[in-house]
């Protein structure tokens, strides 16, 4: 197989371009799940994808949409690197004198990245979606003062406005190392695993056969455009089939919450509350946002990824020197 002959210093350079690029398109999106998902029976302030969209550039301007964008462009280049290229390290010591990996194995290559990135994945949802959800929070705050001082108006007059406080990055990072150490950076790490492992185990095998359909040689790359349709298809697919691990992940990593919002001991206290307050379809809130994401996001990895950049940008280095 060609990919197996890609050095490893590559195929974290291919990993990391993937992921700066896909962010980059996709993050207001991503922006627009995670207030969904965090939207409880309470005070909703979206609708729709759109509808946040719409308020969010109305009440925080364009920028607003890509709150929490620099934690991802920081950090998904070692994250979609891990993911990749331990795909294909688990890919190649399962398989047996180069033949055909079976279903299960390459489920098994796909636990083991997905299992590999969690350790960046998990400290970069954290940071990230404490930024994302601050403006719903304060948008929320926000309705309510005006509620308050509209009922009260003619007896005590105008009330004063809310003041927003919005944390910087490297603010709850501090906060978070202070109050609970490297544990504080690593909550919800277990419902990030029960996203993730699963996500890979569905989405390696599921790309992988589907980029085959597009090959003519098992020994040439399928086309550029196989490989994004591929990546795309089997994102999206594996996206919603893991949304309502996603939605209780979001909902245990949110430091603050909303006004009358539950708050949550852990994976089963959180799929209880939950499925009790909100029901069964509350675990698919955001699901069509998260497909939309990530069917880009693999798309365009794996088009980086196998296309190769990397290699050439490694190949100039001795010429430079030279």
């Amino acid at each position: 197989m060609a990919d197996k002959q890609i050095s490893l210093p590559a195929k974290l350079i291919n990993g990391g371009i993937a992921g700066l690029i896909g962010v980059t398109c996709v993050f207001p999106i991503d922006l627009a799940k995670t207030r969904l998902q965090n939207q409880q029976n309470g005070q909703r302030m979206y609708t729709s994808m759109s509808d946040c969209l719409i308020k969010t550039i109305r009440s925080e301007g364009y920028f607003g949409m890509y709150r929490g964008a620099a934690v991802n462009l920081t950090l998904v280049t070692p994250e979609k690197a891990i993911k990749l290229a331990a795909n294909d390290f688990f890919r190649h010591h399962l398989s047996k004198d180069g033949k055909k990996l079976t279903l299960l194995r390459e489920m098994l290559a796909g636990c083991g990245a997905g299992t590999c990135q969690v350790i960046v994945t998990t400290p970069m949802e954290m940071l990230k979606i404490q930024l994302q959800d601050a403006g719903r929070i304060a948008a929320q705050k926000k309705l309510m003062a005006a509620q308050a001082q509209l009922s009260s108006s003619s007896a005590a007059g105008a009330a004063e406005p809310v003041v927003e406080a919005r944390p910087t990055a490297t603010q709850i990072t501090r906060e978070l190392l202070r109050s609970k150490g490297i544990a504080g950076l690593y909550k919800g790490l277990g419902a990030t695993l029960l996203r993730d492992v699963p996500f890979s185990i569905v989405y390696f095998p599921l790309f992988a056969n589907l980029n085959k359909l597009g090959q003519k040689d098992p020994n040439v790359k399928a086309p550029f455009y196989v490989s994004f349709l591929s990546g795309c298809v089997a994102g999206s697919t594996a996206a919603v089939a893991v949304n309502p691990c996603d939605v209780i992940k979001t909902r245990l990593q949110s430091l603050q919450r909303g006004v009358n919002e539950d708050t949550y001991s852990g994976i089963l206290d959180c799929t209880k509350k939950i499925w009790q307050k909100e029901g069964p379809m509350a675990f698919l809130k955001g699901a069509y946002c998260r497909a939309l994401v990530i069917a880009p996001l693999f798309g365009i990895a794996q088009v980086v990824y196998f296309i190769g950049i990397a290699e050439f940008l490694l190949d100039m280095l001795p010429k430079h020197r030279a």
